[in-house]
């Protein structure tokens, strides 16, 4: 009887869930494209048979994941990836005197690489897939601080070229929804010390040996499908990771 009750609880506490999973459903499905506006309250509350409170908390709860963006006065809209989300969203490398700006980006390589097997496994393709593979080089402060390497689902991103990353006008995660549909929603991470290698050297300028903090990454669009892969190797002398979604091994 207990678990019944639950179910009716006045506040909605496991109803508002649904109505969050039904609302992540109808954007992943295109029914609400990233940018547009979402039905008032009123309208959900009638399409889902729902009080207003289980449509505030889902919404409120959509809204602190990043999934939604309420305006006040205009409506509540899914989100889109701009450079503002990418910087404070997905981007955590700061000046240790806590300055925080977006990086500049410049396209070290674009090929295909076979995945190993933790490559395959992150990614859920088979081993020994060819992968697209990007290598970035970001310049903080007019020097280079991060090396990203990333790796993507060859399926889903099939037509990506080296045109579209070196005339891209804003972020990847923005480049992958506008181009291919793919919405990065969230993202796991951990991090480690590794030791500079000679390629990783040079690129940043540093000595081989030298500390650098490797983050590994899973990007995941809707319903917790893998999207991308990136490892970035950043140079910690002026600069250190702030997250608080950080996952240390």
């Amino acid at each position: 009887m207990a678990a019944r009750s639950a179910v009716f609880n006045p506040a909605g506490t496991l109803l508002y869930k649904e109505v969050r999973r039904k609302i992540i459903d109808s954007i992943h499905h295109g029914e609400w494209k990233p940018g547009e506006v979402i039905p008032s309250e009123k309208r959900l509350c009638e399409r889902f048979g729902v009080s207003m409170g289980t449509i505030r908390k889902a919404v409120d709860e959509l809204s602190g994941e990043g999934f939604l963006i309420r305006q006040q006065g205009r409506g509540t809209f899914v989100s889109t990836h701009n450079q503002d989300r990418y910087l404070f969203a997905f981007f955590h490398v700061v000046r240790q005197d806590g300055h925080k700006e977006y990086p500049n980006v410049e396209l070290v390589e674009f090929g295909k690489t076979k995945a190993d097997a933790f490559e395959a496994s992150a990614l859920g393709v088979a081993p020994r897939t060819l992968l697209p593979r990007i290598v970035n080089k970001l310049a903080l402060s007019g020097a280079p601080v991060v090396i990203d390497e990333i790796l993507l689902p060859s399926p889903m991103f099939s037509r990506l070229t080296e045109k579209m990353l070196r005339t891209r006008p804003a972020t990847l995660y923005q480049l992958y929804q506008e181009q291919f549909g793919v919405t990065v929603v969230r993202t796991q991470e951990k991090v480690r010390a590794v030791s500079a290698d000679a390629g990783h050297a040079q690129l940043l300028g540093i000595n081989v040996g030298e500390p650098l903090l490797l983050v590994i990454r899973i990007a995941y669009t809707f319903k917790d499908h893998p999207v991308e892969l990136r490892r970035s190797y950043v140079v910690t002398r002026d600069f250190e990771y702030c997250s608080d979604q950080v996952v240390a091994t």
